[in-house]
């Protein structure tokens, strides 16, 4: 007996040897299983997030729910008040069960109260980046099909631009004010101060299934303009489940200082239902302010993208950057080195890497602490959730085949196309009014004839201990600070001024930066010269994202160094509005860090 035993040790330890996450990599499968039954059974009984809130609401109405400026609102404040603003939409039967109602609005409760009031009447809510104006912003509207808006006060001005546009389509518009002034546009608060509070009839929502949209999120994606990606009931369940893997409780305080139309803000608020815990919101990220509202909502977890971690690393020291009660930072995005330097800096906060499309079917979670990877690959977890990181041609776009036409398995170390198989268990909803859009995400016959991927549009490499690292995109779009910007707009953008005949924007990487920088090649006009304080004006009144093809590739390799590309380079200087030369002065001090960008 002895000897079995001495025989099973010296077995475990030699697993353990060899595969030191082992027991990491099972705990990782089998929470992701749970988390799908749970979701499968949520299913069968049509159990939506909004019945979890309810529940929430009538097991704990007092405890605070939402903490926004020095206010508190608690869960049943938020659901008399979500009750006030379904009862605005449904008056004279202006939006009925199944409609989409936009949102146009930074963040603000008032945002939570809007969707909450929406799916308690049987319709979702489309998601308006707040930074996008004029084409870009029409393009988002129109796409979601919605016949009501609801914009912000101070979005007023974004709005009745686009004014005979939306009364064209017979757009209901709402501002969020006590008056409005403007003709062809009403207010909303007015409307809700005098509405009941009192709880509405569930039959109202009788129709809605957990495959019904609760919201439309925008993307840019890897092509064109921004689609909506359409999340479903069940997807909220699978995103609020991956939080709570993450490691967040029902005691935590979770700070989103993101913005709310965007996945990783708005997963946050669904996650804090999910574990009915509290809500720190701000409307804005504030790197100087950050730490003091942590320390002042006594927040416990934090949600960021990559860039917000370097902004609060690239803050000035202070004696008390350790004193707060952070213990958990989830999100997606962050550098190896910011990732070292934030946790020597501001203390021992457990960092949960995840990766995962807004659209897509598949997630990753670095379950482990190790530094710079999005998860790692498993036997267990590939059988489970098959995935795979492929072979990608980069000059033509789409993946290498082989001589039967099958895709091909990267090898270690070679950055790959990322793609996760669709099936029942793991669907594929797809864009809004996008048939074109949704078939580009599809890969057929990958490794089978007659099976299908989703394309994550995204470029990463497995290393030869199975960890996962996040590479790079593909196509039309290149990241910078956390956002995809799609460069077909922003080339369609820059050629509408008369110096510019034709774009080819592209993104560069800059050493230090997060991301790639924007950068165009530009053939002027017959005639006409490089005006760079024009294109300074023009280009810096508009938030804009999108694509070109041409030689792109060799383009980004080429980057911007004046030592390397003889026509001449200009650079964005935004001290002086203008455009000035490249010099090669500039360029060192770029690449240096003096001059930030």
């Amino acid at each position: 007996m002895i000897v079995w035993m001495v025989i099973v040790a010296v077995v475990f330890l030699a697993l353990l040897f060899r595969h030191p996450h082992f027991f990491q990599d099972v705990q990782y499968v089998r929470d992701k299983i749970q988390a799908r039954r749970r979701v499968l059974k949520y299913k069968q009984t049509n159990y939506s997030i909004l019945d979890r809130f309810l529940e929430v609401v009538k097991a704990q109405p007092h405890k605070p729910f939402i903490l926004f400026n020095g206010e508190t609102f608690t869960y049943q404040d938020a659901d008399e008040l979500s009750n006030k603003a379904a009862r605005v939409f449904l008056h004279n039967g202006l939006v009925k069960e199944g409609d989409t109602v936009a949102l146009f609005l930074r963040n603000e409760p008032m945002f939570l109260w809007l969707w909450l009031g929406l799916v308690k009447i049987g319709c979702n809510a489309a998601f308006l980046n707040y930074n996008i104006r004029s084409k870009s912003l029409f393009h988002c509207f129109s796409r979601s099909g919605a016949k009501t808006l609801v914009a912000a006060e101070e979005l007023h001005n974004a709005v009745e631009e686009l004014l005979p546009s939306l009364l064209e389509q017979q757009v209901t518009v709402f501002i969020l004010a006590d008056r409005c002034r403007t003709a062809n546009m009403e207010s909303f608060k007015d409307k809700m101060s005098q509405a009941s509070s009192k709880p509405l009839s569930n039959d109202l929502r009788s129709h809605l299934t957990l495959q019904s949209p609760a919201a439309y999120i925008y993307t840019s994606g890897t092509t064109g303009l921004p689609k909506a990606a359409i999340i479903s009931h069940a997807k909220l369940w699978t995103l609020a489940c991956s939080m709570s893997m993450a490691g967040v409780t029902s005691q935590d305080v979770l700070f989103i200082s993101l913005p709310l139309y965007h996945t990783t803000g708005f997963l946050g608020f669904i996650s804090v239902i999910e574990r009915g815990n509290t809500l720190a919101l701000r409307s804005k990220f504030s790197a100087s302010q950050f730490w003091d509202d942590c320390r002042k909502y006594n927040v416990t977890v934090i949600m960021f993208i990559g860039e917000m971690m370097r902004y609060l690393c690239n803050t000035p020291k202070k004696p008390n950057d350790q004193s707060h009660k952070v213990r958990l930072a989830i999100g997606s995005g962050l550098r190896a080195d910011v990732w070292r330097y934030f946790i020597s800096r501001f203390g021992n906060v457990q960092i949960k890497e995840f990766y995962g499309a807004t659209e897509g079917n598949f997630s990753l979670l670095n379950y482990t602490g190790k530094i710079g990877a999005v998860g790692r690959d498993t036997f267990l977890n590939k059988w489970v959730f098959p995935y795979a990181v492929i072979k990608f041609d980069a000059e033509k776009g789409t993946p290498l085949r082989d001589s039967s036409g099958l895709c091909i398995e990267a090898a270690k170390g070679e950055p790959g196309l990322l793609v996760s198989e669709i099936s029942t268990r793991a669907p594929f909803a797809g864009y809004v009014r996008d048939l074109q859009q949704n078939e580009k995400k599809r890969l057929h016959d990958v490794f089978k004839k007659g099976d299908l991927y989703f394309n994550t549009g995204d470029l990463l490499c497995i290393d030869e201990d199975n960890f996962i690292y996040f590479k790079d995109r593909v196509g039309d779009t290149f990241r910078w600070k956390g956002e995809n910007v799609a460069t077909t707009e922003v080339a369609d953008i820059i050629t509408l001024l008369d110096c510019i005949k034709e774009a080819n924007v592209y993104g560069v990487e800059v050493p230090g930066q997060e991301g790639r920088a924007g950068m165009a090649t530009v053939t002027l006009s017959e005639t006409q010269r490089f005006d760079p304080a024009d294109v300074f004006k023009h280009v810096s009144s508009l938030d804009v994202t999108s694509t070109f093809k041409h030689m792109k590739v060799k383009l980004a390799e080429e980057g911007f160094n004046p030592n390397q590309i003889t026509d001449p380079l200009y650079f964005l200087d935004e001290k002086n509005k203008n455009y000035v030369q490249l010099t090669v002065d500039i360029f060192n001090s770029v690449t240096s860090g003096k001059i930030r960008i």
